[in-house]
């Protein structure tokens, strides 16, 4: 499958659609949706996990990887899933929690009864000689990154939630069982893997302390071993079919790390999702704290990685929205004034960039943070952990529950609003986390009377009608101005320029005068454009995007 022409879509399944009333989105529910994906016309869809799992951390704490969890249905209903999408020309990507397993998965009950052999699949570890953990990591979720290995006295890492228990990816026992876990996927006809926070396998054997005011992730983030791993992985699983899409998700990476995990010569991964675009709007870095976004900081990280991977022959994975991250349109749009228009904006920036563009579900209709009023409608872990810690550190409830409403993961992992009703057409019973605003914001409404949803179909077909779009170089144009993000594509003697504005007021726009008076034609805007040269001044609406083809 070729990734510049490609265009990916991420289902959530547990918010997708409820076919069976329990409040649970499952896999028979998106067969039922099947139509919709279709005419959206995209190419592929990873899932999140639907694998066996107590569900403590959403599916990412996977206790058996062959399994289908009963939540979401059946292998047969996987198997009918997977052969109906082909047969509509979707491929299937599933999602590969490798760094860690839950605690209820067998590996880890065999090792806490004893077996030696299921020990080694863990970092376990022996605390220090005055009684305290093993060393000072602090878990992602918060607290230390140790929790007590049964009755043994020792400690096992956990990285993440204390049920999801770190692997030992030194044991090559581990990697082998885990490459059984793609052949097997990859036999029912899987194209796609994505890796779940991949680059953080190679933690060194001795897991030292980390050093005073230095971050413990330093120690264990990008490790040179990784790539030796990636490789191993790829030789024994999906390397075998050129066919195969592969994304890392990569915490805290830099460009030439991925430049490394995604050039082809390399035999590692097709592509990667980093996060620093993601994190402009934390206040020192810190993400649990709400200010405005910095745009000039978002551009600038935008353009590097454009730049850089493209340099050093290297492939980015596109994306403003998954299930881990507040809505974009809620972050660097105008969802109150402007929904539409900074929807089809962020659409424009992203999808004429230079990688494989995912749309997460819902962005295609223009969803919103849900703002819930109280800290009982989130249901996240990472959430209600960050909400005390916050209230410790002297905040009051309602600044707590501010910062809460900006950046919690359940903002987009409300249920697919599928029309107005009460529940939002997503379940005939109580939904797991409750749906809103759906009486504006729904795929009836947004397929009869809206815009958003057409002009993503627009989008993708451009990016598989237009090779400028697919393979052209990217370079920047104006990266210091203060309302603008503005971008070239260059390919086979022709130019696409891209425009953005990304904030609500109408501006005068020069264009460097090396494009003036050249005869282009509009290739998409979200305001109705007709343009046969291209101007001195270009008057911008508010958050208005538009994309100039001169050939």
């Amino acid at each position: 499958m070729s990734l510049a022409d490609k265009v990916i879509y991420q289902i959530y399944p547990k918010s997708f659609y409820d076919s069976n009333g329990d409040g649970i989105g499952d896999l028979r529910g998106i067969i039922q949706k099947i139509p919709y994906l279709k005419q959206l016309n995209i190419d592929m869809i990873w899932f999140n996990p639907f694998f066996v799992s107590p569900q403590n951390d959403n599916g990412y704490d996977i206790a058996d990887y062959y399994a289908i969890d009963p939540l979401f249905g059946t292998m047969a209903d996987f198997d009918e899933l997977i052969t109906q999408l082909r047969q509509n020309h979707i491929e299937v990507m599933l999602d590969m929690v490798f760094n860690h397993c839950s605690t209820n998965h067998q590996w880890f009950q065999k090792a806490l009864a004893g077996d030696q052999y299921y020990q080694n699949f863990f970092y376990l570890r022996q605390p220090k000689a005055d009684g305290s953990l093993p060393n000072n990591w602090r878990s992602k979720f918060g607290g230390p990154a140790w929790a007590p290995f049964g009755n043994t006295g020792k400690y096992y890492l956990h990285l993440y939630d204390k049920s999801q228990a770190d692997l030992n990816w030194h044991n090559p026992e581990v990697r082998k069982e885990l490459f059984k876990v793609i052949n097997f996927w990859r036999a029912k006809g899987v194209k796609g893997f994505r890796f779940d926070v991949i680059n953080v396998i190679g933690k060194d054997e001795t897991l030292a302390d980390a050093p005073a005011k230095i971050d413990s992730k330093v120690l264990y983030t990008d490790q040179p071993i990784v790539h030796q791993y990636l490789q191993e992985m790829n030789k024994n699983t999906f390397g075998r079919d050129l066919e195969t899409v592969t994304v890392g998700e990569m915490s805290s990476t830099d460009i030439a790390n991925s430049i490394a995990y995604t050039k082809k010569d390399n035999h590692e991964l097709s592509m990667v999702f980093t996060f620093h675009h993601l994190k402009v709007d934390y206040q020192d870095g810190q993400k649990w704290t709400k200010i405005p976004f910095n745009f000039q900081k978002l551009k600038q990280l935008l353009n590097d990685w454009q730049v850089g991977m493209s340099n050093g022959g290297g492939w980015n994975a596109l994306f403003w929205n998954n299930h881990d991250q507040p809505w974009a349109l809620s972050r660097f749009g105008d969802s109150k004034h402007y929904r539409a228009k900074s929807a089809e904006m962020l659409a424009t920036v992203l999808h004429l960039l230079r990688g494989t563009p995912y749309i997460y579900q819902g962005e295609e209709i223009g969803m919103i943070n849900p703002n819930y009023q109280s800290i009982t409608d989130y249901v996240d872990i990472e959430t209600k952990n960050a909400y005390q810690e916050l209230l410790k550190k002297g905040l009051d409830e309602q600044k707590a529950l501010a910062i809460i409403q900006a950046k919690s993961r359940d903002n987009s992992r409300s249920p697919m609003h599928w029309d107005n009703s009460h529940n939002a057409g997503f379940t005939t019973g109580t939904p797991w986390l409750k749906p809103k605003n759906q009486d504006k914001i729904n795929v009836v409404d947004e397929l009869n009377h809206g815009e958003i949803f057409f002009y993503y179909q627009k989008l993708i077909r451009l990016r598989k009608e237009y090779p400028i779009i697919a393979y052209g170089n990217y370079q920047p144009i104006d990266l210091n101005h203060p309302q603008i993000y503005a971008y070239n594509r260059i390919y086979n003697n022709q130019t696409l320029i891209v425009i953005n504005n990304f904030y609500g007021n109408e501006l005068s726009y020069q264009l460097p005068t090396s494009y003036q008076n050249q005869q282009a034609k509009v290739l998409i805007s979200n305001y109705e454009r007709k343009l046969t040269q291209i101007p001195n001044h270009l008057t911008l609406k508010p958050y208005e995007a538009i994309a100039l083809l001169i050939e």
